[in-house]
Formats: structure tokens, sequence, C-alpha cells
């Protein structure tokens, strides 16, 4: 007895032994099968990561695996992924492994685990799913008897799957995710049924219309299958869009042109919770203890042939009447709902289908709002025309229906309209072909928009809506600091509301305080950037919604740290750039005068201005502006007046002020002085200790000077200023960090060099000596805060002293008036070359323009007829012509 055990113990051995080893010597046929099925069939390149054989765990049958498949299109979609799956397993007959290379496997089960498949139409009609190969290959693959695989399935089923359904020529989208669908039945009798049960959510679009957005799809099935006739008939189903459950009846029959499709459907039940069930349950919470009254129903009929030029007959309707409803934990109710809305096409063209909101009526509270609504064209240029007529109170939206809002609604929403319109026109801005019709009003509604810093809250806003126009009769509103009002016109509201439009129109504002930091939108790109390492800071960034142009009037406007007064001008945005004409405005006990652009577009702000400054206070004006700080650092110590005319460009900061290290351009300036605090410049300080000969407080109080800076240097133009009878040229440069590099030049009378040079210049008693001028120069370096002065007065005065000893040594020996002129040349150390060329200056100088005029032409050409009429450009130049003559 032992011996027979032993011996069947040692079969089972061996039995076991080959189920393990056979798979090792099968997986390289099924490898070449699949391989060469994919070869000879498909016009795609078919990959796969392993391909395994298990007969234990699948025993009495075999299992082959397939680990990460992968079909790649061929040209015109080269590269394009068609077809992935994670695993893909097939079982079969044991029996089955043992036929002959040549000889067909019949599969009778297939289980596909993340399969994700896109199907595809581009704009030429071609499709990237047409990959199996014509003529031989085709007939090889309905050859029962040539390599591959017959199919006998009885089982089959989708994992967690998605499908994706794109065709560029009419514009669709399907998408299908999370799909988990299984099917028992055999296929291979003539007559046979089909069990399944779908679970997917599925998104579609057409032409930019979403009629399904992520909506559950469930489905439980018995279908009839008719193989010889490819038809196939819903026998008893169950179906659910969201929780709303549907029933259908009918069949799809394949046939030569497409699919005959013969469905009908309808919701088995009547309760208006039935509505609720459509929309998605994001939306609608938890409808289980919604309290309804009403009823609702939805019953359709799809008939006829789905091919390339036709879609089946469509008449799907939707009803309810005296409906409500209530959320327990929400204090308002929605009564009085009626619905009655329709969806046909009665011709089989698809152009001709067409959506009637024939009624859609609500009251919330004592609120009652009618609407209805006909659409046509839906996958052409679309038709649209609608009445709306009530009075919504927006407060009371999230108080009767569970909808998460980012800001709460507030505002009393009035309204009587018609509007009919077509897409194209809306898109194109034909305003012609929009006909709008009545009145919209709203009252305490508060704004919020991730295209604005703070909401704004509109007191009132009444609306006017005609053909082509809508009239903006009265806007009164609050945000952050600022208060405005406004009336305009708009060219296309629809546009801005329906599609993606800007917003059009030419708008006149008043505004008692404007603050610019309000209107501007946070860039949340330059924080992500920057990763937050340097600042919390974001930019500013004008609206990119606006097309429109402002005339403004505003008693004050905050800019940054200023507060400018009395602005008017005019404000022309369109693609975040503002583009501002002859605004002026009060600042610093004077006058400004603005023109140029500010752009955001980029991710840095940039800004091209011409300034006209006139009449300033300079302590005022040089403690409020940086940039004014770091073109004259030394002006902080000087009391009186500026004119001046800046040409400036350059980046904004994350405030939107100048970026001093990004800006360049010119300046003329005109300084009148009426007082000079030489203590507080170390400059002057300094100067004033090194030359004795000098008050800098008796100054000529009228300075002209030109400049310009670039890549944070500013250079000054040589220029001259005079100190009594002593003239002094000024010339250098200095950066924005205050480092700086001047000469000054200083052409001193010999009566201001001592007593012992004046001895001399009495003794020698000669009019040319009386008139002796040196030029002392002082070298400045360091910075504003701690200069470092040099001078070679020292030297100049030796020198002149020792001249002065020889001329005189010559008059005493008698020697001629030629020899004394020749030490005299030789007094100055190349001063008569100086006088020349000083002479020479002066005189071109005469043939030029006083730079007293030129700083006034350039205040006056920037502020234009801003300050007293404006002129026209050619009148200009006429005249300026007729002074040069």
């Amino acid at each position: 007895m032992k011996k027979i055990f032993k011996i069947i113990g040692i079969i089972l051995l061996l039995f076991i032994a080959i189920l393990i080893a056979i798979p090792f010597v099968l997986e390289s046929k099924i490898d070449a099968i699949v391989q060469n099925y994919a070869d000879e069939n498909l016009d795609a390149d078919l990959s796969f990561d392993d391909i395994s054989l298990s007969l234990i765990s699948s025993f009495p049958s075999a299992e082959v695996n397939v680990e990460n498949l992968k079909i790649t299109n061929r040209a015109p979609f080269k590269d394009e992924t068609l077809a992935t799956a994670k695993s893909l397993s097939f079982e079969m007959p044991i029996g089955e492994l043992f036929k002959g290379t040549e000889e067909p496997l019949t599969v009778n089960e297939i289980i596909a685990d993340e399969l994700l498949l896109t199907l595809k139409t581009n704009k030429n009609g071609t499709t990237n799913y047409d990959i199996v190969k014509e003529g031989e290959g085709t007939e090889t693959v309905s050859d029962s008897t040539s390599s591959g695989f017959s199919f006998d399935i009885e089982n089959y089923e989708l994992n967690n799957s998605a499908f994706t359904y794109i065709d560029e020529g009419s514009n669709t989208s399907i998408y299908a995710t999370e799909i988990n669908h299984n099917g028992k039945g055999i296929f291979s009798g003539e007559q046979s049924e089909l069990d399944t049960n779908t679970e997917a959510r599925i998104s579609m679009s057409i032409d930019s219309t979403e009629y399904l957005s992520n909506n559950i799809i469930k489905l439980d099935a018995l279908i009839g299958m008719d193989l010889e006739q490819e038809k196939y008939t819903f026998k008893e189903n169950k179906g659910f869009i969201n929780a709303l459950p549907l029933e259908f009846q009918g069949f799809v029959q394949m046939v030569e042109e497409g699919q005959q499709i013969d469905i009908s459907f309808k919701n088995p039940e009547s309760s208006f919770k039935d509505f609720l069930a459509v929309i998605p349950k994001e939306y609608t919470k938890n409808i289980e203890n919604v309290n309804t009254t009403g009823n609702f129903t939805v019953n359709g009929l799809i008939k006829g042939l789905v091919s390339e030029e036709t879609i089946p007959t469509l008449d799907i309707n939707m009803r309810s009447n005296n409906a409500s409803f209530k959320y327990p934990d929400l204090p308002k109710s929605v009564d009085n709902i009626m619905i009655d809305a329709s969806i046909k096409n009665t011709s089989g063209n698809v152009d001709d289908t067409y959506v009637d909101i024939n009624k859609l009526d609500f009251k919330i509270d004592q609120d009652v709002f009618k609407s209805e609504a006909h659409i046509k064209d839906l996958t052409g240029n679309m038709l649209v025309n609608a009445n709306l007529d009530g009075v919504l109170n927006l407060a009371n939206i999230t108080k009767a229906y569970p909808i998460e809002l980012e800001n709460q609604l507030s505002g009393i929403l009035k309204g009587k309209l018609n509007t009919a319109f077509d897409m194209n026109a809306i898109e194109t801005n034909a305003y012609q072909r929009i006909k709008n019709n009545g009145s919209v009003s709203i009252t305490d509604f508060i704004f919020s928009s991730k295209d604005i810093v703070n909401p704004i809250q509109i007191n009132k806003a009444e609306l006017t809506l005609k053909p082509g126009l809508v009239s903006l009769n009265s806007f009164d509103a609050l945000t952050g600091k600022s208060d405005f009002s406004a009336t305009g016109t708009i060219n296309n509201l629809l546009g801005f509301l329906l599609s993606d439009k800007k917003l059009q129109g030419n708008f006149t504002v008043n505004s008692n305080t404007f603050a610019i930091s309000d209107f501007m939108v946070e860039d949340e790109s330059a924080t992500e950037a920057s990763n937050k390492t340097t600042s919390d800071d974001e930019s500013l960034k004008i609206p990119d919604f606006l097309d429109c142009t402002i005339t403004a009037n505003a008693n004050t406007v905050i800019y940054d740290n200023l507060n400018l007064k009395n602005v008017k001008g005019k404000l022309r945005i369109k693609d975040q750039n503002a583009n501002l004409k002859n605004m002026t405005t009060d600042l610093f006990n004077g006058q400004l005068g603005i023109s140029g652009n500010v752009s955001t577009k980029e991710a840095k702000p940039k800004f091209d201005m011409q300034l006209a400054m006139q009449q300033f206070d300079i302590s005022q004006s040089f403690k409020g502006l940086e940039m004014l700080k770091a073109l004259a650092p030394i002006a902080k110590v000087v009391q009186g007046k500026l004119n001046s005319t800046i040409d400036v460009s350059g980046l904004l900061d994350e405030n939107f002020s100048p970026d001093l290290s990004t800006i360049s351009g010119n300046a003329l300036a005109e300084v009148l002085t009426s007082n000079i605090d030489v203590s507080k410049s170390p400059l002057l300080a300094g100067l004033d200790s090194k030359l004795n000969f000098i008050d800098f407080k008796e100054l000529q109080k009228d300075i002209k000077t030109k400049l310009s800076f670039e890549n944070g240097q500013v250079s000054l133009k040589p220029f001259t200023v005079k100190y009594k009878d002593i003239p002094i040229e000024i010339s250098g440069k200095h950066t924005f960090t205050n480092n700086m590099q001047y000469d000054v030049v200083f052409q001193v009378p010999a009566k201001y060099l001592g007593s012992e040079v004046n001895r001399l210049i009495g003794k020698i008693n000669d009019p040319e000596v009386d008139n002796i001028s040196i030029p002392v120069t002082a070298n400045i370096n360091g910075s504003f805060s701690s200069p470092n002065i040099s001078t070679d007065l020292a030297s100049g005065v030796s020198n002149l002293t020792k001249q002065l000893v020889e001329i005189q040594k010559q008059k005493i020996l008698g020697q001629g008036k030629d020899k004394i002129n020749n030490i005299l040349g030789d007094v100055l150390g190349g001063n008569s070359n100086n006088k020349k060329a000083d002479s020479t200056t002066t005189k071109t100088d005469n043939t030029k323009k006083d730079p007293k005029d030129t700083i006034k032409e350039g205040v006056n050409s920037v502020l234009g007829g801003l300050l007293g009429g404006s002129k026209k450009k050619k009148d200009k130049q006429a005249k300026d012509s007729t002074k040069n003559e």
C-alpha cells in the first residue's frame, strides 16, 4: 500500500514539475505568434516588456499575460500612442498550447488592466485607428486557418481604464475615465446573450460646448446578440446618469453605411429629485434628505442611421410643473419651478439639431425669475434667442442651494432683456448682428475676481441695452481706498461675458480718491518663480481683459508714496499696456505733465515716459521721488523751484516704482535757488573748507544743466555757474550708488588769491596785470556722503607769485612791453589759451539757444497745451524757425 501511495506521489510531483516547466518551453512560441500576428496584420508598431505563461494558477486552462503593451502609430500620426495596457491577459485551454505555429489559438477570456485607448481623427479625416493592413494582410485576419488567434470569448473585463476620442474636423471630444466594465456571454453562436456591467465618468464637448462634464455613467444591461445580423438588442437594463435612473429599449445594428439605431429611454420614476440627480454630485451634495414636491419627467427617442453624413433623429424632452426643493440645512427653498425643455432633430442632419427651453422659471423667497431660450445650429454658427425677466437677490442663492463660492455673493439684480445673436458675431465683434433690447441694474453688489486685487463694491449700476450698443448710465463703486463713478459705452458686453473677448468701451471716470494699486492684479507666477527667496511681494499686472479708453478726473490719485492732486487726462488700456495722454497733476507745489506707456505684458513691467515738471518745490520733490534723488543727490540741500523735462524708460519693481538699476534717459533742468544749506552737504562743506575765496550760499540763483543716465550712471554735461565774478565750470559723472567723479574748474581773479598776490599786482601797476585770473581745479571722488576733494590752488598761487615777482624785476630793469607780455603768458600757464577757449565757447553758445529757453521749450513740449492751450507741432516748428532766423 505504501508503494502505491509512493508511486502516486511521484506521478503528482512529475505532473507539477511538467506544469512548471512547460511555460518556459512554450513562452517563446507565444511570443513569436504575437509578434508575427502584429507584423503581418498591423500598420503600427507593437511592443511589450514581457510575455509570461502560467498553468498552475489557471489550471485546467492556460493563462498568457502580456506586460506593458504599447501600440504606436506610424505616419501621419507618427510616434503618437494609440493604446497602452499595464497588463493584458488571455485564458485558453491548455491543449491550444500544443498546436502548430501556423494554427490559430482559441481565446476564452480577456482581461485588460489600465488600458488607455486614444482614437483620433485629424482635420483631413484621417484616423489613427485604421491600422489593419489592407490586401493580403486583411485576408489573413479573416482566415481562421492562418496563424494568430481566434476568439470564443466567455468572459472579458476592463479594469481602471480610460478612453479618449478626438475629432479635429468637427471639434468633438469625448473622455471616459475610471472605466470598469465586464461582460459574460458566448460570442461563437449565432444567437447569444451578453450580460454587462459598466461604470465610468464621461465628459463630452462639441464645438467648445460641453454637454457632459465628468458625469458618472452606470449601465447594467442584458444584451441580445445576433452575430450573423450584427444586431444588438437591449433586453433587461437599467442605467444611471449621475444618480438619474433611466431605462432603455431598442437595438443597435451594424450596417454597411454605419450603425442603425432605434433606442427609446425614460426615467422610471417622476419625482423632482430625479432632476437634481442629473446635476453632478459635486454641485448638489447629498440629495437623499432634500425635500421635493412636484414631478420631473425625461423621455427620448433616438432613431436613425449613424454615418459620416447623418446622425439619428432626436426627440428628447424634459418637463416639470410647479416643483420645489429645500435642503434641510439651508434656510431658503426654491419654489414654483417650471421646466419645459427639449432637444430635437427631425432630419438626421447634425446642423438641424436645436434646443428649445420654452420655460425655465423659479422663485426664491419673494423674487421671481422667468426665462426662455431657443438655440439652433449647435455644431455650426450657433444661433441664440433668449428672454430674461426677473429679480434675484444674489445672497439667497447660497441660502437655497448648496453651492460653494469662492466669494460670497450679495446684491439685488434686476433685469428685463431680450437678446438674439450668433456666436460668430460674438467672436468677430459684428455688433450689427447682436440684437439686445432691455435694461439691467444691480445694487449693493460685491464683485471679486483673480484679475483684481480688492473686491469692488458696486453701490449702483444701470445698463441700457440696444442693438449694437450697451450704455452704462451710472456706475458708483468702492474698492480698497478708492471711490469712483463712471458713465460710458460698452461695445461687446456679450463677447466679454460669453467668450474670451476683452471688455471694450469708452468711459468717463470721476473719483475723489483713486489708488493705483487697487486696480492691479497680483502676478502669482512672479512669486512662484522666485520661490519667495527674496520677497513676499508680487508683481502687479494691468488687467488683461480691458480694452478701453478712460477719460479720468480725480481729486487725489495715490501712486506709491505720492499723492497727486487734480489729476486729469486720458488713459488707453489694451493688451496689458496703459498709454497715458495729456495727463496733468498738481504735485510738490507745482505741476507735472505725463505722457508715455506702461506695459505689464512681460515678466517684469516696463515703462517709457516723458515728464515735464514746472515750479516743483525742490525740497519736497527730492524727498518724495527716488529717481530725482538718484539723478541729483546734491539737490537735497537746495531750497527753491525746479523746472525740468525728463525722458526716461526702464523696468518697474514689485511696487510699480522705477527700478533705478534699469532706467535710462536724459533730462534738462533749471534750478531756481533761494537758499543752499552747505552744512547738510559734505561735498559743499569740503569745498568750502579748501577754497576760502568762495561762499557757496551766494552761488548764482538760476542754474541750467543737461544730463543723461544709463546703466546706473549719470553723466553731467559741462555747464557753467557764477559766484560773483568767478565762472565755475562743472562736469563729470556719478552712479546711483552715489560714487562720483567730478571736475570743478574755478576761473579765479588774482585779487581773491591773498595779500601777497595783491601787493605784487599793486607794485606792478599795469592794467593787464590787474585783470589776471588763474584756473583752480577741484577733483572730486568718493561718495556724496564721504567725498575726497583735492585742488591745485596752492601750486597755482605759488606759480603766480613767482611770475609776478619776475614781471616786477623786468619792469625795474626797463625791459620792454613785449617782454612783460611774454611773462604774463607764462604767468597764466596757458590761461591765455583757456581764455581763448572760453571766448570760443561763448561765441559758439551765442549761436545756440539760451539754455533757459531750451528748458522752457522742453517743459512746454511735454505739457503741450495742457497748461495754457495746445498748438500743432507744425505751427511750433514754424515759430522756432522764425526765432532762429
